[in-house]
């Protein structure tokens, strides 16, 4: 793979676990939604699926007719593509930087303030006057923790007062340095250190790149 490609390829994705490794390097917990979540790894994969499957199946008809053009449908094909899995995907909520344990009672506080019917069988967690019904489930290796829903009919605005809520109390929640934090942030700043030096020793390879993909 040339300078050009691997910089394409994996200047994303070293991005994308140097910001994965400062958010478990904080002392607080971060809460996204499931589609913010879905949006940042489409956006650290954006490289190796241009490097990948669109170099190698591009329409050899539309890029003859369409020239360098053909980049830019297929960028659009690949955002409508994200788009489309975030529409389908049911409400989630991630939680960085936090284990079950630790959540589990923030969570329950939080709940019961929100909706006095709300209880737990296990891990899944009901709150019926917001509509809202989950089952928690933890990934330890990276101390996150996704509060997913259980049914499609559910209650959008009563995801977001759990979200706001939720955000809210954890800001106040102080929490360990997880040691994997360093490992990704290390991860990432080589990828990025490698491939910047690839281009300081070679910076024609980035010209030569471009002019390949506007004469695909």
């Amino acid at each position: 793979m040339d300078t050009f490609s691997a910089a394409l390829a994996l200047g994303p994705l070293g991005i994308y676990l140097l910001l994965l490794g400062a958010i478990n390097l904080s002392s607080r917990p971060l809460v996204v939604t499931g589609a913010r979540e879905i949006v940042a790894l489409a956006l650290a994969l954006s490289g190796l699926v241009l490097v990948g499957p669109m170099q190698l199946f591009m329409p050899q008809g539309a890029a003859s007719q369409f020239g360098a053009m053909v980049w830019a449908l297929l960028a659009c094909f690949y955002v409508l593509t994200v788009m489309l899995v975030v529409l389908v995907s049911r409400p989630r909520l991630v939680v960085y930087n936090i284990s079950f344990d630790e959540l589990r009672p923030i969570l329950d506080e939080v709940a019961q303030r929100l909706d006095h019917d709300a209880h737990w069988a296990g891990r899944a967690l009901s709150m019926p006057q917001l509509r809202v019904h989950l089952v928690v489930d933890n990934f330890a290796p990276l101390h996150n923790v996704a509060l997913v829903s259980t049914t499609v009919m559910q209650s959008n605005t009563g995801w977001q007062r759990l979200h706001g809520a939720l955000a809210e109390r954890l800001r106040e929640t102080p929490v360990a340095v997880r040691t994997h934090g360093y490992w990704l942030a290390v991860v990432g700043l080589s990828i990025l250190m490698v491939l910047a030096m690839r281009v300081v020793e070679d910076p024609q390879t980035i010209a030569r790149g471009i002019g390949r993909m506007l004469n695909p």
